[in-house]
């Protein structure tokens, strides 16, 4: 069995949706496991459809830059501040909190991080990629943060996918 790590854009369309949904699929029916970060898209739909297909979670991993509570009040604030709207944060802080409770989601989280910023997320970048066999990388628009996914797995020297999207 192989853990392989999705990495991915926040700014998304509908062809990546469906491409990571595929994705997962694939790699749950090799028999794989899928490691995320809990973002909002490409880690979402990864996230979603991971539960759908193993409902008990035993192939799934979330990695998160805070604890879930500093996280979700995160992207309340983002959502408050008009950067993602209202419903965007709730149905992933929701997912995110299903997962966890409900599915017993194997989830790593950083108590230590009280703010939610770049260095935060690269280092929970870093943490999928030490835990990685391979990664999947859905970037949009040369996203940095995506990109950072990349140069560290290939630092490492893991196999990684990219699939590259132009997303206005």
């Amino acid at each position: 069995m192989k853990w392989i790590g999705i990495s991915g854009s926040q700014k998304v369309n509908e062809e990546m949706e469906q491409d990571v949904r595929k994705d997962v699929q694939n790699i749950l029916a090799e028999g794989n496991g899928i490691l995320v970060g809990g973002a909002l898209g490409v880690d979402s739909f990864a996230l979603e459809e991971a539960l759908s297909i193993d409902p008990e979670a035993h192939y799934i991993k979330v990695y998160l830059p805070a604890t879930l509570e500093r996280y979700a009040a995160h992207y309340r604030r983002r959502a408050e501040e008009g950067v993602i709207s209202k419903d965007q944060a709730e149905t992933l802080i929701g997912l995110l909190t299903k997962a966890k409770n409900d599915h017993a989601v194997s989830f790593t989280e950083h108590p230590e991080n009280t703010e939610m910023n770049q260095t935060t997320y690269y280092e929970r970048n870093s943490a999928i990629v030490s835990a990685a066999d391979e990664i999947h990388a859905f970037q949009s628009n040369n996203s940095k943060g995506t990109q950072d996914t990349i140069d560290k797995a290939k630092t490492k020297g893991i196999p990684v996918i990219v699939y590259s999207y132009s997303v206005s």
